[in-house]
């Protein structure tokens, strides 16, 4: 279908990012039926029509499935006045072409409040031994030799060095450098859902047990060094805000040296702490991304199995989430770094809405770029942090008050926590869905030629990025779906688990069900919660 408009106003059309099919720029154009009841429609997404490419802002390709105007008058003239409108300093801005895909959004937000809810009543008759005995089966994989993990764990070392290598002396450009793609694309992104599906992968490709198993031949008496009990997963906690504050909210987390100082300091600095300290329990206790990847990965559906084995560890099959059932409570400190993962993600989508913009008196439409909200943001973000974790403690409070427990409060939020795994997997996966289909594939042509010094070690170089992946009437469909089911999803295995969790707490299947109502409505809320943030306009 021929466009519209070969070259369209600056004032109408919004400006977006291709990797992330977010929305720079609205129209002040009220919002219009959808044609199927009164609802009214919310934009899913607006994204270029892009083909191949290769920069982030380059677009072209063809214009594919356009809207159909011929059998709309009255449509057709409404554009045309609009376009004829002159543009307001407020409002102009250049932009490509774009889609804009009307959903009835608030069908999607109820309907994934009635699966949650309905998930909970089913739980709430099921025999409680039924869900124990699925929860408990296990089909025995394959033997893991651990002492592979010094070799494997050596080469993450050697990868990692060449990267921050990158950082400092290879490409400027944040899409040509393999340190910026690889640490917020496939490390961030990627590996934290390859731990969700299947399970701990990293803890053979974590870049200190090599280095410090190597220290442990020269010094033995560091294999002794313990971390202090009453640190709890406080370090880890304070780290994972750092780290958040520096992806959300650093004015310039992908300037590659910027970057490059960063993640070279931050391995220093724990390599001395698993000195001081010891792998073993640094590594559980105190460095965050281990202790992150470690809690996702309870999720996933391969279990180690420690005691199966004499030769060594077993690898065995479960279902998704069954690991989760077994766990123990956390610490105060481990549950409160479980709930700032799932606020971080959660605040990084809200804080490009224009909801939050306007809160904080800024034009999305004229957003003035993150260094003049970084004030407001780091106060968000703690904030967000703040009200998830209030709302969690008052929700299962009000739970073991309805179920009239006597247990240590501390017990019951500390196993009950767990639930919030999927949940974040879930977040995860839909918030970032769109950067990792592009910056996947620009990480491929990056890290076939580190140093931009005409290399290609992988074949990957002269490859050419397809950002239209993600543009285009069908390519939008299937993501907003893809993300809405899996905010349902996570939500719905959420209340699954937490079922199996109370169960743990309470002698009769009516103590664990009224013990979960609170918390199910929570989960609830933050379904509609999570599925307005993927439908409700961004900038930034």
């Amino acid at each position: 279908m021929t466009p519209l408009l070969s070259s369209p106003p600056p004032s109408v059309l919004p400006d977006i990012s291709p990797a992330r099919g977010e929305i720079r720029l609205s129209s002040t154009i009220s919002p219009i039926s959808n044609g199927v009841g009164d609802e009214p429609a919310s934009p899913l997404l607006i994204s270029p029509l892009a083909g191949e490419m290769s920069g982030r802002t380059e677009g072209g390709g063809d214009v594919g499935h356009g809207f159909q105007f011929s059998h709309s008058a009255p449509a057709i003239l409404f554009l045309t006045l609009v376009l004829l409108l002159p543009a307001s300093p407020a409002f102009a801005h250049a932009s490509d072409r774009g889609y804009v895909l009307l959903m009835p959004t608030g069908y999607y937000l109820t309907g994934g409040a009635i699966a949650v809810a309905a998930s909970f009543l089913v739980l709430a008759v099921l025999p409680p031994a039924l869900l124990e005995r699925i929860a408990a089966k296990r089909l025995a994989l394959f033997p893991l030799n651990e002492s592979s993990r010094v070799f494997t764990s050596l080469i993450a070392f050697a990868i990692f060095a060449v990267l921050v290598g990158a950082g400092f002396f290879g490409s400027r450009d944040p899409l040509s450098n393999p340190l910026p793609l690889t640490v917020w694309t496939l490390l961030w992104v990627g590996l934290t859902l390859v731990q969700g599906l299947f399970g701990n992968l990293w803890a053979w490709i974590n870049p200190w047990y090599g280095p410090w198993r190597v220290a442990t031949v020269i010094f033995p008496v560091l294999r002794y060094r313990r971390m202090p009990e009453w640190a709890g997963y406080w370090p880890a906690l304070i780290l994972f805000f750092a780290f958040a504050w520096f992806e959300l909210i650093d004015p310039a987390p992908d300037d590659p040296a910027r970057l490059a100082w960063a993640a070279g300091i931050y391995w220093l600095l724990s390599f001395l702490a698993v000195i001081a300290f010891g792998y073993e329990d640094w590594s559980r206790r105190g460095e965050f991304l281990s202790v992150f990847f470690r809690i996702v990965s309870r999720f996933g559906v391969v279990e180690a199995d420690h005691r199966a084995s004499s030769r060594g560890i077993s690898a065995k099959l479960c279902l998704p989430g069954a690991k989760l059932w077994a766990e123990n409570p956390l610490p105060a400190s481990g549950m409160f770094f479980l709930l700032l993962a799932l606020s971080s993600v959660s605040f990084d989508g809200l804080s490009k809405t224009f909801f939050w913009l306007g809160l904080n008196g800024i034009n999305p439409l004229e957003f003035p770029g993150r260094s003049a909200v970084m004030t407001t943001n780091t106060v968000g973000l703690a904030l967000m942090f703040v009200a998830l974790s209030s709302v969690y403690l008052l929700a299962v409070f009000l739970g073991e008050r309805l179920a009239g427990s006597r247990l240590p409060f501390a017990k019951s939020a500390g196993l009950l926590v767990w639930s919030i795994v999927p949940i974040a997997l879930a977040y995860h996966f839909s918030h970032y869905l769109t950067a990792f289909l592009v910056n996947g594939q620009y990480a491929l042509v990056a890290l076939s030629d580190p140093f931009s010094s005409g290399w290609n070690l992988f074949g990957t170089a002269g490859f050419q990025v397809g950002a239209g992946i993600v543009a285009g009437y069908q390519s939008a469909w299937t993501l907003w779906n893809a993300q809405a089911a899996a905010i349902i999803g996570g939500h719905v295995l959420a209340v699954l688990i937490a079922h199996g969790l109370a169960y743990r707490l309470h002698p009769s299947a009516r103590q664990a069900a009224l013990s979960q109502l609170p918390l199910t409505i929570l989960m609830i809320g933050y379904t509609v919660f999570g599925l307005w943030l993927l439908s409700t306009p961004t900038a930034g």
